[in-house]
């Protein structure tokens, strides 16, 4: 009789790519629905074209370049970048710019470079980027919080472009709260001036405090299951406080409290679910620190000096850039090695 044997080692495998990609999704769930609570019907609308555009996108190139399409797709790496893509984008926003950003993410920075870990950046950063690059007026198509068209209203202004007969887009859009602290201080006003304000709520935007929390605590959650490490989210987060804490102190009047930066935004979003990324971030233990303070730092640079009211897509990709030289110089030393010369 034959026995079939298996080389050691003999443990069973908890943590595949399935079952991380799956849970990543699940930790996303909170946020979802905050952010569809807050904005309206648009939410799930940028998730259902970009998830379906990323999907169709990775099957397209998978047969063309005769690799396995049914067990690629399953692993739902690019189900994850297109829901990561769709939570980035404005709820208004025409559905060719999900689609657009899908194709880019999935083809350009993904497939390109070989599939699932080849790519040398974030394909979700990497597809936003572009959009917001190339379309900046229609990244800028956000709802008041709370205050959102119907499905109805939805789907008409998103697939044809339609506005209500009584309204007018800039009633149904208006400013994020970064992007108002940027505008109106480039225009001399001062913070103590704006707080108080329809876009503020207890501290941070309204409304946005509270989708940070719900992402907070999906990346929490994450944290407990060890899909992700506590490194790149604790040293990002640290590295966006500690500038916005000291000029804060220094002058209150021009830069924001360090928990505005921090429940605005993307940085909840960023720290546990983008910068994380298992492909594209440094991978040894001190490496993911620098990695993460510089996520953060970058962050608030360009959130405070830049062009743009949120940096977290920019400075992902620019550490993207810096994570192998970070990890070639935070190796660990190895076991039973000795860095004493031997006389």
């Amino acid at each position: 009789m034959a026995f079939n044997t298996w080389s050691s080692p003999h443990l069973p495998v908890e943590n595949s790519v399935n079952t991380m990609m799956r849970r990543v999704l699940l930790a996303l769930l909170p946020g979802i629905v905050c952010m569809t609570w807050l904005f309206g019907w648009g939410v799930l609308l940028n998730i259902l074209i970009a998830s379906c555009t990323a999907l169709a996108a990775e099957a397209l190139i998978l047969g063309l370049r005769k690799r396995p399409v049914t067990a690629t797709l399953l692993d739902c790496s690019a189900l994850l970048t297109g829901v990561l893509l769709a939570l980035a984008l404005p709820p208004l926003a025409p559905w060719w710019i999900a689609v657009i950003g899908s194709l880019f993410a999935i083809i350009i920075a993904k497939q390109l470079y070989g599939g699932l870990g080849y790519n040398p950046f974030n394909p979700a950063m990497v597809g936003y980027v572009v959009l917001l690059i190339s379309f900046p007026l229609q990244l800028t198509l956000w709802p008041p919080a709370g205050n959102y068209p119907d499905l109805q209203a939805t789907l008409a202004l998103v697939f044809t472009g339609a506005i209500p007969p009584d309204s007018t887009l800039d009633a149904l859009t208006m400013a994020t709260p970064m992007d108002s602290v940027r505008m109106q201080l480039g225009l001399g006003e001062t913070l103590p001036g704006l707080y108080g304000g329809p876009l503020f709520g207890q501290f941070a935007g309204f409304g946005w405090e509270w989708l940070n929390v719900c992402f907070l605590a999906g990346g929490l959650w994450l944290l407990q299951l060890k899909v992700i490490q506590w490194q790149i989210p604790l040293a990002m987060l640290a590295g966006l406080a500690a500038p916005a804490t000291l000029f804060h102190l220094i002058n209150p009047e021009l830069y924001a409290t360090p928990l505005f930066h921090l429940f605005s935004g993307a940085a909840m979003l960023g720290a546990f679910f983008i910068a994380t990324d298992p492909v594209s971030a440094c991978t040894t233990p001190y490496g993911r620190i620098w990695y993460g303070l510089g996520i953060g730092v970058l962050t608030w640079i360009i959130r405070t000096w830049g062009g743009y009211p949120d940096g977290v897509a920019f400075a992902v990709l620019l550490m993207n850039l810096a994570a192998p030289t970070l990890d070639y110089y935070t190796r660990p030393r190895v076991f039973g090695h000795s860095s004493r010369k031997v006389e």
